[in-house]
């Protein structure tokens, strides 16, 4: 059922009617909150084709070329749950501009950077900035717009423009390297973050609680060691394999820490993150549909580049323009999605696109080795991409609902912490499974490759199916779950 908080400032309120439409300022303020998101997804992924030339040019060795992009991951994810929290007790105008402030002075560092440690700082100072920008700005989203049509529209568009994000950066770091260098990777994110930190204030009103509870350190440093160690761990399994001590180790170490972190938690006055919520069927299984939705999208992709590359034999540039078309496909799912929420309720939304990923996924266990096979392909990623877009808006909805505007940093930075976790978890798993397959027919070539993308393919399509199954049994029934 659509509610709205008794927080919600008169003037809003209506707008949890089918009639209510979006005030001049709340369009601003979507179009910010957006702009901003569209560019920390851009930066998940634009220097993935770009790696080998900035290794060349700054010096870096080729077995820590890797670093460029886990440094990023690491803090990315291992740190938006605490930052979420922080956005609800200290402001989420404050962290959001914080944030963004931060993206513009890192990039602008690794824009000139002249050696590996420069460019690593940037790098983590990016992924401190997209920890702290994203819950916060989802949070200003989801407390600017009450449950209800309106939220579910700009969680559409905002779910969109991110996946939009992710492939545009595959793209965009091709080109720029190509036309003018890789640095540029960098430097575009500067002027935006000048535009933004320029027009935020006028069209964001800052929240806070009139009076703020006690950071729970001890809560808030498990969490975040435990995330850091399963995020590395995750990692080095997909540059190493799963066998790998170091992996294994780091992963043991964050289960243990996110175990202590969920005792904390029972005991501390003010908890980070407080056990009634996470007990909530439509925060644990909303959140549970949102990591897998990202698992197996973000590992698809990484699949048919393989297949792109290793069995066809595209360049790096052509097989990420060949990833346009599924950045159709997640726009169009973004803005199809709040209907069918509207139609048929989060619940049903997220397994109907769960479903109809699988489909498609599965049609692509029949790919060739000839490029022949190309139209199959780009048929498949687009439907699968809007499927996945209606899922993924479906989950972010039910993450959100029912929380109080107090609770909102809360809710999107676990939200968050689900896109994180599973973007950084499904390369490895798929990775390990296609190398398997790989090295029991005898070795790389692109027969032996493709047999171990097509064997991933069937695991990823069996998530997509789990997924919609514990989610159709497990998640409370209503139109708005």
């Amino acid at each position: 059922m659509s509610t709205v908080d008794e927080s919600t400032p008169p003037e809003l309120a209506t707008q949890s009617v089918p009639e209510a439409r979006m005030s001049g300022k709340q369009r601003l303020a979507l179009v910010l909150l957006l702009t901003a998101g569209f560019t920390l997804a851009v930066d998940f992924s634009i220097l993935n084709v770009t790696l080998p030339t900035i290794g060349a040019d700054v010096g870096f060795t080729l077995e820590n070329l890797q670093w460029i992009a886990t440094a990023f991951a690491l803090c990315a994810a291992g740190f938006t749950l605490l930052f979420g929290r922080v956005a609800d007790l200290f402001g989420r105008r404050r962290l959001f501009l914080t944030g963004m402030a931060l993206l513009g002075i890192a990039s602008l560092v690794g824009g000139i950077s002249t050696s590996p440690a420069m460019l690593l700082t940037a790098r983590v100072a990016q992924g401190l900035a997209t920890a702290a920008v994203t819950p916060a700005a989802l949070s200003l989203l989801t407390t600017s717009f009450p449950e209800g049509k309106l939220r579910e529209k700009a969680l559409g568009l905002n779910g969109a423009l991110m996946a939009a994000g992710f492939t545009t950066g595959a793209i965009l770091g091709g080109v720029l390297t190509d036309l003018l260098s890789w640095r540029w990777a960098f430097f575009i994110n500067v002027p935006v973050a000048l535009a933004v930190l320029v027009l935020a204030p006028m069209v964001l009103s800052e929240s806070r609680p009139a009076e703020r509870p006690k950071l729970d350190v001890p809560g808030a440093i498990t969490v975040t060691l435990g995330l850091l160690a399963v995020v590395f761990g995750l990692t080095r399994a997909g540059e190493k394999s799963w066998t790998d001590t170091t992996a294994l180790g780091s992963l043991v170490a964050g289960i243990v820490l996110l175990g202590i972190f969920w005792v904390v938690e029972q005991k501390v006055a003010a908890p980070l993150v407080p056990v009634a919520i996470l007990r909530r069927a439509n925060i644990g299984w909303g959140n549970f549909a949102g990591l897998l939705a990202f698992i197996t999208e973000t590992s698809l992709v990484f699949l048919l580049t393989l297949y792109l590359q290793k069995t066809l034999g595209f360049s790096p540039l052509e097989a990420g323009l060949s990833f346009a078309v599924l950045g159709a496909g997640t726009v169009i799912g973004g803005i199809v999605a709040p209907k069918v929420i509207g139609r048929v309720g989060p619940k049903s939304a997220i397994v109907i696109g769960f479903l109809i990923q699988a489909v498609a996924t599965l049609s692509l266990v029949l790919l060739g080795q000839d490029s022949s096979w190309m139209a199959l392909l780009l048929v498949a990623t687009f439907v699968g991409g809007v499927a996945n877009l209606i899922a993924i808006v479906g989950f972010m909805v039910t993450a959100t609902t029912g929380l109080p505007n107090e609770e909102q940093g809360l809710a999107t930075g676990l939200a968050t912490m689900s896109q994180q976790v599973g973007i950084t978890m499904g390369i490895p798993i798929m990775s390990a499974i296609a190398t398997a397959r790989v090295t029991s027919l005898g070795g790389e070539n692109p027969s032996t490759v493709l047999s171990g993308v097509t064997t991933a393919i069937w695991v990823n399509t069996a998530l997509c199916l789990v997924a919609a199954a514990l989610v159709a049994v497990f998640l409370r029934r209503g139109k708005r779950a």
